[in-house]
């Protein structure tokens, strides 16, 4: 029998990190911020709806979306990140769905990484939810090696549940403050990885 598993967290917590790991021992990964790339690409329903809502001018040159003009369109304006999340999600929602469906049919465990799993209210697909964390002064250190300045960092940790209440609700917590050893001894641990994998 499967065991899916939502991997949830912070924003700079780790989760891609997480994933990585469960990925190279084996557990098939997928990660809705991919999907949610994929379906705004050239030709996609979901990038057309964008372009009547939203107008051509969020078009990037390559016919894609301009990932940094939307982004800075919908930083501030609680109204239009919902409008867009309502065309992308469901999208997402149903890739993710179905790739759960041919994990159970197969009897495979699997890993679906959603950074709003509680926000899109996601927690019922899965048969645990893990969530990264780490202390928020780590988190802002890892956010600013990545160029996003302190009005950045504090706009997305606003967008997002406090980290307590997921921690609260999710049903294991993987604490990112060491080294990736530290990680893969926490999964061992909590029987995501078995103890004979890389």
């Amino acid at each position: 029998m499967s065991t899916v598993y939502g991997l949830t967290g912070g924003v700079g917590m780790g989760k891609s990190t997480v994933a990585r790991l469960l990925a190279k021992a084996g557990l098939p990964v997928l990660d809705t911020d991919d999907l949610a790339r994929e379906v705004v690409q050239p030709g996609e329903p979901a990038l057309e709806a964008i372009s009547e809502e939203f107008g051509m001018e969020f078009i990037g040159s390559d016919g894609g979306l301009d990932r940094e003009r939307m982004a800075g369109r919908v930083f501030d304006d609680e109204a239009a990140r919902d409008k867009l999340e309502a065309i992308i999600h469901p999208r997402v929602r149903e890739q993710w769905l179905e790739a759960i469906s041919g994990w159970r049919a197969s009897g495979r465990d699997g890993v679906v990484v959603i950074p709003l799993l509680f926000e899109v209210v996601a927690e019922s697909s899965f048969d645990r939810v893990l969530c990264v964390a780490c202390t928020a002064d780590t988190q802002r250190q890892r956010l600013r090696a990545r160029s996003w300045s302190d009005a950045q960092i504090d706009g997305r940790i606003a967008a997002q549940m406090p980290i307590e209440e997921k921690m609260e609700r999710a049903d294991c917590v993987i604490w990112n403050e060491g080294a990736q050893e530290v990680l893969r001894e926490q999964l061992t641990r909590i029987g995501v990885l078995g103890t004979s994998l890389p």
